[in-house]
This record gives structure tokens, C-alpha cells and sequence, in this order.
């Protein structure tokens, strides 16, 4: 096997595989129902139904060089996907739910996205302008990208809180990669974790009173896959920070949004190592 696909439950402490694959797939998101997760492989985007039954490909139309940066618009009628098939780099499309031809929303290349707004308005995303990575988020229609950073080290991964008021983002700026928050407008800049591991992609639960983020020892570089690494659960502050499990992952194991609608899961991809 190369990818286990699990559950864990914040309630109870206690996770369960839901899929097992000699394939590499990555970046679990829960369906708004709850009754699939999205994940992607191979440059495509699969659903998997939680009820047990087949893994099916979406119809993402020309776009066939997805990366893990994807989700499930908050109304559950659309996806958004991260493609590099029409420009050579990754560029954010819209597709409809059921898949189907992707709408072209970033003009700037390129660019990761990483957060749906509650609302369904903006996204956030991480963009590459003149090597600078950076915050930026657009309107769902497209048009003018808003940057909300403005190159204080290396600034990925935002995503937004339940109630909109806040984009958590993992941000180099004091040195070794760590969580920040920032109001959508730009404003409140605030440094959530400082501590001495280095802390990606963080996600705030639906129920607005926890974040999950991702740490790698404060040796590692980037965010690269088959490394021990561990799942980590904070308040929206950053106080209680404690370390869930440990896992063999990284890369495509927490990536996007994963949380079950109701919050007391989260879904994560586990990896086994290449020579297992």
C-alpha cells in the first residue's frame, strides 16, 4: 500500500481507515453532506463515497494536471481546483459539483488556492509573483487579486475561520514556518503558534473553536511528503496546542480544508514508504 485514507474524531480520540491504495493520493476534502470525501491522484480528482462504495473520477474537463490544492464551495454546488494543464503552471478554475468544464478565475500565475470563504464570495489563495510567495484572495467571478502579504518571508496555506473573520496562514516571516491570522480586509496581524517546529496548513474547525494544523521537525525545509510528522489541535488563539498522533506523511496529508461538516472529524491521508 501507498496511501491510507482515514478519519480521525476529535470526541473520541479515536480514528478509522476509510480506503487503502498502491496509488498516491492526497488532500482529503469532506463533502458538505458528509458523505464523500474529494481527493486527487495522478492529476485528477476522485470521490470517495463513505458508505463503502466505488471511488469515481470527476469530469474535470481539459483540466488534467490538478495539484492538491482543491475544494467544496460552502453550498456544496462547486469545486474549485488548482491546474497547471492550460498555462504550464497552476492556475484556480470553478467546475460544477457534478464536473464538468473549469472556469478560469486567477489571470496570475501561479497561483495554489487554499480557502473558500463562508460565504462563498472570495477565495484565498497562495500566489508566486516575482518569487515572492504571498496571501492573496479574489472574488469567485474573478478580476482583481487582493494581496494581503507582501513578501515577509514565505506565506502559504490561508485558510478562513468559520465566521469569516480571520485567515489563518503558515508565514517563515521569524525565520522557522509558523501560523499567523489576518483579518480579510487585511488588518489585526496576529502570530498564533511560535514554538519550535515548523507549523503548515492550518484549518479551523466548523464549529469555530479549534485549528488543525500539520509539523514537521524544525530541521525540514518546505513541506515535502514521507516524513514523520505530527497532527496537531489548537484553540482559534493558539492556546492548548496539543499533538494528536504522529504519522508518516506530510505533503498531500492535510493540504486543503478537511474537516467533516459537523466538526468532530477531520479526514487525512497517512503514506506508507515507497520500499514497503
Amino acid at each position: 500500500m501507498r496511501s491510507s485514507v482515514e478519519i480521525y474524531n476529535v470526541r473520541t480520540g479515536r480514528a478509522r481507515e476509510v480506503w487503502q491504495t498502491d496509488r498516491l493520493v492526497q488532500a482529503p476534502n469532506f463533502a458538505p453532506d458528509g458523505s464523500y470525501l474529494l481527493l486527487n491522484g495522478d492529476g485528477l480528482l476522485f470521490r470517495l463515497p463513505l458508505d463503502g462504495g466505488e471511488v469515481v473520477q470527476v469530469d474535470t474537463g481539459f483540466a488534467v494536471n490538478c495539484n492538491n490544492d482543491h475544494g467544496i464551495s460552502p453550498d456544496g454546488t462547486e469545486i474549485v481546483i488548482s491546474d497547471k494543464s492550460e498555462f504550464g503552471k497552476s492556475s484556480i478554475y470553478i467546475l460544477p459539483i457534478e464536473g464538468g468544464t473549469p472556469r478560469l478565475v486567477t489571470e496570475n500565475q501561479p497561483s495554489y488556492w487554499h480557502g473558500w470563504s463562508p460565504d462563498g464570495r472570495q477565495l484565498a489563495y497562495c500566489g508566486i509573483r516575482d518569487d515572492l510567495f504571498d496571501i492573496y484572495t479574489i472574488s469567485v467571478d474573478g478580476g482583481v487579486e487582493t494581496r494581503l502579504t507582501h513578501g515577509e518571508g514565505r506565506n502559504d496555506g490561508p485558510d478562513y475561520s468559520a465566521d469569516g473573520q480571520w485567515i489563518y496562514f503558515n508565514s517563515s516571516r521569524t525565520g522557522l514556518m509558523q501560523i499567523w491570522r489576518i483579518h480579510p480586509d487585511g488588518s489585526g496581524l496576529e502570530q498564533v503558534t511560535s514554538d519550535n517546529q515548523g507549523n503548515w496548513f492550518a484549518h479551523p474547525s466548523p464549529r469555530n473553536d479549534k485549528v488543525l494544523i500539520l509539523s514537521y521537525d524544525p530541521s525540514v525545509f518546505d513541506h515535502p511528503r514521507d516524513l514523520d510528522v505530527r497532527l496537531r489541535l489548537m484553540d482559534m488563539d493558539g492556546g492548548n496546542l496539543k499533538t494528536l498522533f504522529e504519522l508518516f506523511g506530510g505533503q498531500g496529508t492535510i493540504n486543503v480544508p478537511c474537516w467533516s461538516p459537523d466538526g468532530d472529524e477531520f479526514a487525512y491521508v497517512r503514506y506508507f514508504p515507497v520500499n514497503s
